[in-house]
């Protein structure tokens, strides 16, 4: 899945509707990711935003590509610690768009709106926390 300008939105929007569709063997509707939770996750994504808005450059420096790798671990360990992160980290391809970034400054605030919406459409559409 590649990020773009034009789609990012829509594929927020789906993969939430997908995430509220989710059902287990027994057809039992699956909780969806906590809104506190989703946004614990966007805190973490704003937190590097915020510095490479900064970047001058196109290409990122070496330290802010390392806490966006580590990011990804920060997503890896909270999607094994709770199913419905899980969910949400592989029906909205995370770590996909994480690895694609790369250096590049323009992805990761691409990616950063992509949390973003997800978080927006979970709260929108997402309906009553448990």
């Amino acid at each position: 899945m590649t990020l773009t300008e034009e789609n990012y939105v829509d594929l927020a929007e789906e993969a939430i509707d997908e995430l509220k569709k989710m059902k287990d063997k027994k057809e039992r509707d699956i909780p969806i990711v906590s809104t506190s939770k989703i946004r614990n996750l966007l805190a973490m994504t704003a937190d590097i935003y915020n510095d490479v808005l900064n970047v001058r450059a196109d290409k990122l420096p070496a330290e802010v590509v390392g806490r966006i790798r580590y990011l990804k671990i920060r997503f890896v360990y909270e999607a094994g610690r709770e199913r419905s992160v899980r969910n949400l980290v592989e029906k909205a391809k995370i770590l996909e768009c994480l690895n694609k970034i790369g250096e590049s400054k323009q992805r990761y605030i691409l990616f950063s709106r992509y949390i973003e919406a997800l978080v927006a459409f979970r709260k929108f559409k997402g309906g009553k926390d448990e």
